[in-house]
């Protein structure tokens, strides 16, 4: 296997692509917890 073949990026074309879907996740889950809290409170 060649090294370009090894570094394909699963999904996404672009890496960048991934670190908005991570961020994303992680702020979506910041507001679930949020919300968990107030309603709990």
């Amino acid at each position: 296997m060649s090294p370009v073949e090894q570094e394909k990026i699963p999904l996404f074309k672009k890496w960048r692509y991934w670190y908005w879907l991570v961020i994303g996740f992680l702020l979506l889950l910041i507001v679930l917890f949020y919300l968990f809290t107030k309603h709990f409170a």
